[in-house]
């Protein structure tokens, strides 16, 4: 949000913050959401260049459905259930890793 509308809205009584402020979230929090998010859209890019939903579900024994909402960042799906979809698509543990440590 730029400056000027930052300022108006404040002027008008608005409070303005970040998502992490309003649900008033622990720094763990906060990172936890991130190192998921960064998971999941890594999760649908590689995901994309190699093979379906269906298959990749076929793959780790879960469902298409879940799959897609691995891939949305859905809050009921585990870190497991992320890192499990992402080996399955050949990511190595270090890019794992690496996704991880650049999402905090």
């Amino acid at each position: 949000m730029d400056r000027l509308k930052k300022e108006r809205l404040e002027a008008r009584g608005w409070k303005v913050g970040t998502a992490s402020e309003f649900l008033e979230l622990t720094p763990e929090e906060n990172a936890l959401i991130e190192i998921k998010l960064a998971l999941s859209r890594n999760l649908k890019a590689r995901r994309q260049k190699v093979m379906t939903q269906v298959e990749l579900a076929q793959k780790i024994h879960s469902s298409q459905p879940r799959i897609a909402k691995a891939e949305n960042g859905d809050a009921s799906v585990s870190i497991e259930l992320l890192i499990r979809a992402m080996l399955a698509t050949g990511a190595t543990p270090q890019e794992i890793g690496k996704v991880i440590a650049e999402a905090v």
